[in-house]
This record gives C-alpha cells, sequence and structure tokens, in this order.
C-alpha cells in the first residue's frame, strides 16, 4: 500500500496525517494563524515516529479547499514544497469531500451534505454520495444559507450548522447533522491513497487551491450596513 502523507490547514484546526501500511499516524494543533508554524514540526514528528524519511512516501496529499484563504494557500504551499523536495507527486483533496468521508467513517452515511463558514454571512458547501467511490451531488459552491438545496436525505455536516443555525434548523436532512464533523489530514489521506491508486496525482507546480471566492473580507461600509440590517 502506498505510503501518504497528508496536511489540512483549511480551517483553525491544522492537521497532520502519515497513512503508512496498515497504521495512520495523526498530529493537529488549533489557530489558524500559526499553520505555517505548526504544519512542518508535525510532519517531522510523523516521519520520526513511523521510522521514514519524507523521500520514503510516494505522495503528498493536501486539503485544497475550500476555506479560510490563509489556511488554503498555507496548505497548497507546503505540500509543494515538501514534494519538489522530495520529489513527490501531489494528490489535492477537496476539503469537502474529506467531510464527508469523515461522515460515513462514524456514521456509515452514504450521502453527505458538507457545509463550511465561508463567513460574510455565506457558506461553502457541495453534497456527495458513496457508491464504492465519492461522486458529487452538488459541486462545491459558495451560497447563502438559505440558499442551501440538498437533494434527498443527507447527513448534514460542518461548522456552518451551528454559526447558521436559525437558517438550518426547519431542515429535515433525513440522516441528522452533526456540527463537528470538519476537515481533517485523517480522511485526507485516506481518499488520497485511493485516488493514489487511481493515477489521480499532479505534480507540484500543478497542485492548485479551491477558492470559490476572490473577495476575503468585507469593507467597513459594507460591515456597517451589514449591523444596521
Amino acid at each position: 500500500m502506498p505510503t501518504i502523507l497528508a496536511i489540512e490547514t483549511t480551517t483553525e484546526l491544522a492537521s497532520a496525517a502519515l497513512l503508512h501500511g496498515k497504521q495512520l499516524l495523526l498530529r493537529e494543533a488549533p489557530s489558524v494563524q500559526t499553520h505555517s508554524q505548526n504544519i512542518l514540526p508535525m510532519v517531522q514528528s510523523l516521519l520520526a515516529e513511523a521510522g521514514i524519511r519524507l523521500a520514503d512516501c510516494d505522495a503528498i496529499a493536501f486539503g485544497a479547499g475550500p476555506g479560510s484563504f490563509t489556511g488554503v494557500r498555507t496548505g497548497c504551499g507546503i505540500a509543494q514544497g515538501l514534494a519538489y523536495g522530495a520529489g513527490l507527486p501531489v494528490v489535492p483533496i477537496i476539503s469537502l469531500l474529506a467531510m464527508a468521508e469523515a461522515g460515513r467513517e462514524r456514521s456509515g452515511a452514504v450521502d453527505a451534505l458538507c457545509l463550511l463558514d465561508a463567513r460574510m454571512g455565506e457558506v461553502y458547501w457541495a453534497q456527495y454520495r458513496f457508491d464504492g467511490i465519492w461522486r458529487a451531488v452538488c459541486e462545491p459552491a459558495l451560497a447563502r444559507p438559505e440558499a442551501v438545496a440538498p437533494q434527498g436525505q443527507v447527513l448534514a455536516c460542518g461548522n456552518a450548522l451551528s454559526v447558521y443555525a436559525p437558517q438550518f434548523s426547519g431542515i429535515d436532512f433525513g440522516f441528522g447533522a452533526a456540527a463537528d464533523i470538519m476537515p481533517h489530514a485523517a480522511q485526507v489521506a485516506t481518499l488520497a491513497r485511493e485516488a493514489y491508486a487511481r493515477g489521480e496525482t499532479v505534480t507540484p507546480e500543478a497542485a492548485q487551491p479551491i477558492y470559490l471566492r476572490n473577495k476575503v473580507a468585507l469593507t467597513t461600509a459594507e460591515r456597517l450596513a451589514g449591523n444596521a440590517a
């Protein structure tokens, strides 16, 4: 089985995982402001615990977004640097898809609605179905919470469920809601191993983050107008 080193920095929690044989080793640290400082020490710790070098890995995986603008850039940049230095391919994994996999691992749900707080009154969302492989029912998008339209019964997951609780409280998702399910390197590693086996890798320079939004903050006037409303 391929050995996959994975990092996930798209939210407030930075995480790293090493999938080596049947062993999954994990590290994590909170606070988006220090992701760039935390990831490399976590990677070094994982490799040391497994007793391998970076060059012994088969691929570097990362949570490609959507998510925090700074976090998405950080994860992509670190993955590119590690992969380029070690001569390894890269496996970008959509962060919302990693949430779907986490929901399946927890509950067995094969239909997942993934919702991340995108700030500025919006959410990043996607819907996936598992039939031996995950397939997108609704591709990742940026929308107002009230515009999210799940198809059929799903397990809803992600912090947008709590951040925008009034907008989602009246929806019967069918298989429940789990606001605590968030992107994590553990699922990025699992999905990346499967993607690697299918040949779905890119060169370091071809790895790209997924933003969905060009604007990262409201102007002062927009914030004042929102407060007044």
